[in-house]
């Protein structure tokens, strides 16, 4: 059985390895680990940067997801971004995701200030957009541009 739960300050090193992997699965990176546990730990110092939330199954984590806000000026409401989703790869097609998603979905719906969840996902990322579509989440026609100040180390 899966369940999902607020994440807290004991998983960091757990949601930074997911991190690290995820980086090196999707974009050949390998961030540094120990600035990537900073930034992780960074997000329970302060809850503005966001919320993580933790997958278990039998009590062991086995996923993870951070939920950020972003203000919609055009809806007078804020749209959850899902970013660090990250499922240990042993866990994939048993609906770890699902579970996440559903949760936040639920959580989201009872804030009536939340107009949508919205993430993004590597291009060539077809398993995981397939799971996203399964889910009812559309394409949303954007393309991300960035300048990164700080890119983590390329392998």
């Amino acid at each position: 059985m899966i369940t999902v739960r607020p994440a807290r300050p004991d998983d960091a090193a757990f949601i930074a390895a997911g991190n690290v992997h995820m980086a090196m699965e999707t974009e050949g990176r390998a961030p540094d680990h120990p600035l990537v546990l900073r930034g992780v730990s960074a997000v329970f110092e302060d809850a503005g940067k966001g919320r993580f939330f933790i997958a278990e199954r039998g009590g062991t984590p086995v996923g993870q997801v951070l939920v950020q806000r972003e203000w919609s000026d055009w809806r007078n409401a804020w749209f959850w971004w899902l970013a660090s989703v990250h499922v240990l790869p042993e866990y994939r097609g048993y609906g770890v995701f699902r579970h996440l998603y559903v949760h936040l979905q639920a959580l989201a719906h009872a804030e009536p200030d939340v107009c949508g969840i919205r993430l993004y996902v590597e291009d060539h990322n077809s398993r995981a957009q397939a799971v996203y579509a399964r889910l009812g989440m559309q394409d949303g026609h954007y393309r991300v541009y960035e300048e990164d100040f700080r890119p983590p180390a390329a392998v």
